[in-house]
């Protein structure tokens, strides 16, 4: 049995009406490439007031719940979860093993944000072997994208129908199953954005927020300082997407 998962969250605001997309995929086969007897199940939901790190943690842990309230996996299996977020890959595959250590304080010594949920999910990973892998967020990855479009419209309480089904009945490119073509397709386009010419470099320092022509602007203002935030956006789209995940611009008040 091979298993795929995609999730994603957004919050418009931080805190502010948030959302969390999760896509599951169910091979029934060893190889992702047949997709007969295979299954897709979205997930999706919303909360009024939270930040964009909570549902990303939710979706993660709505995603193993629902494996593991259904009892859809079955040995021997193979499982991955996918996520644009640094936060969750790193924390549940890093962190939090220190955090438990020092009784949930960081390396600042102190309380770990979110750590009702980070208690969730180390709780639900115990029932599964998950490999955890970081994904470039918005660089047309089909999985991505679709748990991106979930929770984004549970942010905006615009939600859709969410599809359960077959494989063969859904809209999802051969390319982002097959785990070496998506290692591939991950690997591309992580070069072509290092690549790609910036809208803008955004660097946060201390609560205060800079926008930045140039990477050498905004790398002057970071370097050495602990603490900061910077990202660079390649489109205006981009730069409000990140002023969002900040906290700085709420999606209703897009032109």
């Amino acid at each position: 049995m091979n298993i795929k998962i995609f999730t994603d969250g957004a919050s418009s605001g931080n805190p502010g009406p948030g959302g969390w997309g999760a896509v599951i995929l169910i091979f029934k086969n060893e190889s992702s490439k047949n997709i007969g007897n295979s299954k897709v199940i979205e997930l999706g939901g919303r909360e009024e007031r939270t930040t964009n790190n909570r549902m990303e943690l939710k979706a993660a842990i709505e995603a193993l719940r629902f494996l593991h309230i259904h009892s859809l996996v079955k040995k021997p299996y193979d499982m991955i979860l996918y996520s644009d977020s640094t936060y969750v890959v790193k924390g549940i595959t890093s962190w939090v093993h220190g955090w438990i250590q020092k009784g949930w304080m960081n390396s600042k010594k102190e309380p770990v944000q979110n750590k009702d949920l980070w208690e969730e999910l180390v709780q639900v990973e115990e029932y599964f072997d998950v490999s955890w892998r970081i994904l470039p967020g918005h660089s047309g990855i089909a999985g991505n994208e679709r748990a991106d479009s979930i929770a984004t419209s549970f942010a905006m309480n615009a939600s859709r129908p969410l599809f359960s089904g077959s494989l063969e009945e859904y809209d999802m490119s051969i390319d982002d199953i097959d785990e070496g073509a998506l290692l591939q397709k991950i690997t591309t386009s992580k070069k072509n954005r290092s690549n790609a010419k910036a809208h803008s470099y955004l660097s946060l320092v201390d609560g205060s927020l800079e926008k930045h022509a140039t990477w050498k602007e905004c790398e002057k203002r970071v370097k050495g300082k602990k603490g900061v935030r910077f990202k660079k956006a390649l489109s205006p789209e981009e730069e409000l997407d990140i002023l969002e995940s900040w906290g700085f611009r709420k999606a209703h008040e897009r032109q």
